[in-house]
Formats: C-alpha cells, sequence, structure tokens
C-alpha cells in the first residue's frame, strides 16, 4: 500500500507562517495558529510543507490501509485558507450555518480570509471536530 505524502516533520511552524506572501494570508495565517492552540492546548507541528497540525491520530480502515493523520489543522494556502476541522463524520450543517462566509470540501473548510468569519464559531467548530474525531480514533495530543 502506498504510504501518505502529507507526515509530520520538525520544521518551525513559525518560520513556516512567517513566509506566507501575501500579508492577509500571513496575519490570518499567525491568527489561526493562535486559535488553534486555545482550542486544543497543543504545539503547532508542521505536516508537510504547508500544513500547520494540532494532534494526530493514527487509523486503520475495514481495507486494511492504515496511517497517521493530522486531528486538526489549516494550511494558509495562494487560494484560500484550508482549515482541517471535519473528519467527515458528523453534519456540522448548524455550526457552519453561524460561521460566516465560507465553501467546504469532504473534509476541509475553505476562507478567503479571517474578517469573513466569527471566530468564536470557528473555536466551536475546531471543538466539534476533535470531539468527533475523538469518538472514532485516539487522539494524541502534539
Amino acid at each position: 500500500m502506498a504510504e501518505n505524502k502529507t507526515k509530520a516533520n520538525t520544521a518551525p511552524v513559525e518560520d513556516f507562517l512567517r513566509t506566507v506572501e501575501h500579508p492577509t494570508r500571513r496575519a490570518d495565517g499567525m491568527r489561526l495558529n493562535e486559535i488553534f492552540h486555545e482550542v486544543t492546548g497543543w504545539k503547532p507541528q508542521m505536516w508537510g510543507p504547508t500544513i500547520v497540525g494540532y494532534g494526530q491520530y493514527h487509523y486503520i480502515y475495514d481495507s486494511g490501509r492504515e496511517g497517521d493523520h493530522l486531528a486538526t489543522g489549516f494550511s494558509p494556502r495562494k487560494a484560500n485558507l484550508s482549515i482541517y476541522i471535519m473528519p467527515g463524520y458528523a453534519d456540522f450543517s448548524e455550526i457552519l450555518s453561524r460561521l460566516g462566509k465560507h465553501k467546504i470540501g469532504k473534509s476541509c473548510l475553505y476562507l478567503n480570509k479571517l474578517a469573513d468569519i466569527d471566530e468564536d464559531v470557528l473555536k466551536e467548530l475546531i471543538q466539534a471536530g476533535l470531539d468527533d474525531l475523538g469518538r472514532r480514533w485516539a487522539i494524541t495530543p502534539s
């Protein structure tokens, strides 16, 4: 079986965030780092070259595929802020309805900028995602 391409590493999170070119995206990345730390109480860790993760879990699917993945986190990408908080198991539509301007993918939330959303609702969503994930897989704090 193929290995996951995105793995935890020891690159300094702050160094990565300082290299984000777009000033709003960089500032939002710094703020997201504060928000995720506040909600989780965990230290950030880089996953691959561009994802800031908090905690991790080991999964084993019925197919036999297994691996490790970040429990929650974000990436300040060129096109948007990608937020990894929805493991795809639960319906978070009630929380999302109060969040503000966003788009969702299978397990990601996409924001143009933090000014478009309610940060308190984002914190609630991060915690709800972790709670849901923790009911399925054991989460190891980072």
